[in-house]
């Protein structure tokens, strides 16, 4: 790629089913990109949330409503970008799913995971409403030397 930038913008309807889709594609990105299986399956896991979450408690189940899922593949690392179209939340809002009172309820890991496995998590409330999560994952040594026209030989 030798530095150069793309972008991939997905749209999804508010639909379980779309869940699976983003997962998916992510897989087929982050591939592409140069992560392995096992950080494949991370950074899928962590839009998985993102999207089940936008779902869930951005679109309250709404079908008029999307979710957007941007991609971009930047020279050293791919962010992530999962909009939904509710009525946004600020991070430091969300109650910590470690803390003794929360460590038996059903929901609300989601954005740990997220940020356990990406490098870096930021959610924004963009002009047009709802909540952005934005996250950043760093290409492994090999891939980033293939993305900047590096050689890993010695």
């Amino acid at each position: 790629m030798r530095g150069l930038t793309q972008r991939i913008e997905v749209t999804l309807e508010t639909l379980l089913e779309s869940v699976d889709l983003a997962e998916d594609i992510t897989l087929r990105v982050a591939s592409a990109a140069g992560f392995d299986e096992e950080q494949g399956y991370r950074i899928g896991m962590s839009v998985r949330e993102a999207v089940i979450n936008a779902y869930t408690y951005g679109n309250l189940q709404d079908r008029r409503r999307r979710i957007f899922v941007v991609f971009e593949l930047l020279p050293a690392h791919m962010v992530i970008h999962v909009r939904d179209q509710g009525a946004g939340f600020r991070l430091q809002d969300v109650p910590d799913p470690l803390a003794e009172e929360n460590l038996l309820k059903t929901s609300g890991r989601g954005l740990f995971l997220i940020r356990a496995f990406m490098d870096e998590l930021n959610v924004t409330i963009p002009q047009s409403g709802g909540a952005e999560v934005i996250m950043t994952k760093r290409y492994p040594a090999s891939s980033s030397a293939s993305r900047s026209g590096g050689s890993t030989e010695a």
